[in-house]
């Protein structure tokens, strides 16, 4: 059977680095005679009616495609889509859950896979600090130095490293009115973790990234790639992680941590492939497509 795809990224953000992961998906799709065509969200018209929705691009008119890969957060597309009978990779729950990492860090607790100890700022309506028993709390359960991670972010820009007491409490107003958690600092991990591309239930690749300059491993943040080695114990992991959120591909981030226990540090449902593959030689596109095509074909 022929399958028609479409590939959605964000128009706002539509930069060399989001257009070339579109280019590496359409090219596995050509190889697999699938065809497929890369759609901004912003080209995409979604009207909702009493009667019935409507997904439509502007240059398509109204046909639907079998299925559409997302490099996007845009749920609200991506759930209307599904509600017309489209399938969608990944689907808008898990694009949901993995945007917000509180949300992740639930439903790995949940699952019992092994995370950093979290704790979830409460919600506040205003600026202003939280009570100063309350972070006693915080620093008593979690130690210090710690980390600060706001709820929505990317590439690490939204982690925070705090060093003592006054670091704390200065940042809690700087979060305004964002979602946010505490996390207990995993020292052994300090500038390194490990990049595992799950692909259904299957770990495809695996990096270890290094970065001798900053606590993050981001490769934006300066760090860099070296190809790692899977083993059972680390693919099991990362599997498991993603099945946790419903994801069909995501990107696992693993921490080193005490005892050389492995921890679930995040879950990039959009995780870009450019950079695993220079790295190991292992285009997970590939894997992605033949992925959909078998999903298709149930």
């Amino acid at each position: 059977m022929n399958y028609t795809g479409w590939i959605i990224i964000n128009g706002s953000i539509a930069t060399d680095k989001f257009l070339d992961y579109a280019n590496m998906i359409a090219e596995a799709a050509e190889k697999q005679n699938i065809q497929t065509v890369c759609l901004k969200n912003d080209a995409v018209l979604t009207l909702l009616c009493p009667k019935n929705g409507m997904v439509s691009s502007i240059a398509n008119n109204d046909k639907l495609p079998d299925f559409a890969f997302f490099i996007d957060k845009d749920i609200y597309i991506a759930r209307q889509l599904e509600q017309l009978g489209v399938r969608v990779f990944n689907s808008s729950r898990t694009i949901e859950i993995s945007d917000d990492k509180i949300y992740t860090y639930q439903m790995l607790s949940q699952q019992q896979i092994p995370i950093p100890e979290t704790i979830i700022a409460p919600k506040k309506y205003h600026g202003g600090n939280l009570p100063p028993a309350y972070l006693q709390k915080v620093t008593e359960s979690l130690g210090i130095p710690l980390i600060v991670k706001e709820a929505f972010g990317s590439f690490g820009e939204q982690v925070h490293f705090i060093s003592n007491h006054e670091e704390l409490t200065n940042i809690i107003p700087m979060m305004e009115q964002r979602p946010f958690v505490f996390q207990r600092y995993i020292a052994e991990s300090k500038g390194r973790d490990i990049r595992v591309q799950v692909v259904g239930e299957k770990a495809v690749t695996a990096v270890e990234r290094q970065n001798n300059k900053d606590f993050r491993a981001n490769v934006t943040n300066g760090g860099k790639m070296l190809p790692f080695a899977l083993d059972d114990k680390t693919e099991k992991l990362a599997v498991n992680a993603a099945k946790a959120i419903g994801a069909d591909f995501s990107g696992v981030d693993l921490l080193f941590g005490p005892n050389e226990e492995l921890l679930v540090c995040e879950i990039n449902a959009n995780a870009h492939i450019r950079n695993l593959y220079e790295c190991t030689g292992i285009n997970a596109a590939d894997d992605m497509i033949t992925y959909i095509k078998k999903e298709l074909s149930r």
